[in-house]
């Protein structure tokens, strides 16, 4: 049984509409993400370390996304399972407003801390 607190359809959809906005993010963020290639004839040494820092930026940012993707789909599971909303450390329900904070904790407050 999911949470009884909670409107599952709701948090599906709430889940459905992060998960697109961060596919969408990720394809808007796939040019900064790709090679850095610059001509050293050109470009100073500080543009070319500045180009590369953003490179680095761009794809832990990507990493991060890539990771709250899977919990979304690990959320999604979940509701299909009727088990969302259940603590993975002592089953107990997680609370309702925590939830709808952030629908992907996995975690009471109890256990979390």
């Amino acid at each position: 049984m999911n949470h009884p607190e909670l409107d599952a359809d709701a948090v599906r959809e709430k889940l459905l509409r992060l998960r697109e906005e961060l596919k969408a993010e990720s394809e808007d963020s796939e040019f900064s993400r790709d090679t850095v290639v610059l001509d050293q004839t050109s470009v100073g040494r500080l543009s070319r370390m500045d180009a590369l820092q953003g490179q680095a930026m761009a794809k832990a940012e990507e990493e991060r996304r890539q990771l709250k993707l899977k919990r979304i789909v690990g959320a999604l599971q979940r509701l299909d399972n009727e088990e969302f909303g259940e603590c993975i450390e002592c089953g107990e329900w997680i609370g309702a407003k925590r939830l709808n904070w952030d629908p992907l904790v996995l975690k009471c407050i109890d256990c979390a801390e």
